[in-house]
């Protein structure tokens, strides 16, 4: 991966663990390690739950939004929310999303993550979700991370050819 991707990296675990320290937690009863990583909290289900409750913050996100494949357009899509109010919560340093948003922000970070894993670069990750794909009824696989049930097709897809099963 590139040294962009790395250096993100780096600002992520940092944010993460900057997030989870925080006192609002408290009413959860979770243990967070002062070191946890980005990779730790996506593959923590509860740790998501958590910070999908509490919302989001603004900084989280923008560092999520940097290390994805995806514009500011794609992500006003996904969240439903237009790119002035996208604009708009960059402004405000303490913005927390709503929890439907927060879910849809993680829900990304996890198809990059395993895209990642997959194809080993953003580039090529953006390539394969912006091209038809005969097993998603000739779908880009971008077009069907609006909703839940297509964010799994995707997932579903990349682990399929992560494992060479390729229809």
């Amino acid at each position: 991966m590139t040294t962009t991707v790395s250096k993100i990296e780096g600002k992520l675990d940092k944010e993460i663990a900057a997030f989870f320290q925080n006192s609002r937690f408290k009413e959860y009863q979770i243990k967070v390690s002062k070191h946890i990583t980005y990779d730790d909290f996506l593959e923590d289900k509860m740790l998501i739950i958590v910070a999908i409750r509490s919302g989001v913050p603004y900084s989280l996100f923008k560092l999520i939004q940097d290390y994805t494949p995806f514009s500011e357009n794609d992500w006003a899509s996904f969240l439903g929310i237009s790119t002035k109010s996208l604009q708009r919560y960059r402004a405000s340093s303490e913005h927390h999303f709503k929890p439907i948003h927060s879910e849809k922000i993680i829900e990304m970070a996890e198809v990059t993550k395993v895209g990642l894993d997959v194809f080993g670069s953003m580039e090529k990750l953006r390539l394969w979700l912006n091209t038809p794909n005969y097993a998603l009824g000739n779908l880009k696989p971008i077009e069907l991370l609006k909703d839940s049930y297509g964010k799994e097709l995707v997932i579903s897809e990349l682990t399929r050819i992560n494992h060479g099963i390729l229809i």
